[in-house]
């Protein structure tokens, strides 16, 4: 499987997402530039996790104006597996194709930390290697990652079983929970914990790494 790795001015998971798909997982991985306007030959595209042209504006906000994202809107149209990590997940909210919004931490303070994600669907590709209802342990690392849409979005994320990690408590203010989400077609996946940081014992856990997984066993399947 072929994974490209996209990298923003700001962009620094780049290469712990590289290693755990790479060195852990035994997979192909390349780094993707902003301004490259082609993703042919790539299986999956992850979006990590970082501070893209420094959150100006918003966080998200001006990498979404980067070349690179007309060619991730259509390869998401045909079907492609994407994922962002982070500021990978604000980038894909505020590029529209997924809904809503991470405002800054109900503390006001950045929050670097292990948390405990409960999988609520083990039937997409991002988590088929889980069990509903598993609770997995990832670390966040952010300042902004506190989820929000308005009561109809919300609504709508649960009834269509978009919502595919949720905290089990309630730290840093997210609505509902709310970790990870999907799109309509359940091929592009944002959540703000980091997967890539628990792929490895060394690293003091290894739950990343069945969502990973997960999406090098879907494209195998198809």
């Amino acid at each position: 499987m072929r994974f490209g790795i996209l990298q923003f001015p700001g962009t620094w998971s780049d290469t712990d997402c590289h290693h755990a798909v790479s060195a852990v997982l035994g997979q192909e991985a390349d780094y993707i530039w902003h301004k490259d306007t082609s993703l042919e030959g790539l299986d999956c595209v992850i979006l990590p996790g970082g501070f893209s042209y420094g959150d100006y504006l918003r966080p998200g906000a001006m990498a979404r104006l980067s070349p690179v994202m007309d060619a991730l809107y259509a390869f998401a149209e045909s079907g492609g597996t994407v994922i962002g990590i982070c500021n990978g997940f604000q980038i894909l909210c505020e590029s529209g194709l997924l809904p809503g919004a991470l405002r800054a931490n109900r503390q006001l303070e950045y929050r670097c930390q292990w948390t405990n994600l409960s999988v609520e669907r083990s039937d997409t590709r991002f988590s088929s290697t889980c069990k509903a209802g598993q609770v997995l342990q990832v670390p966040i690392s952010h300042g902004e990652g506190n989820y929000y849409a308005d009561a109809e979005t919300l609504d709508m994320l649960e009834r269509e079983g978009r919502v595919l990690f949720r905290y089990c408590d309630d730290s840093d203010g997210s609505a509902r929970n709310i970790a990870g989400v999907i799109n309509e077609a359940g091929n592009v996946l944002g959540m703000m914990p980091h997967p890539e940081r628990c792929c490895e014992a060394l690293l003091g856990g290894t739950d990343g790494a069945l969502i990973f997984q997960s999406i090098v066993d879907s494209v195998s399947r198809t």
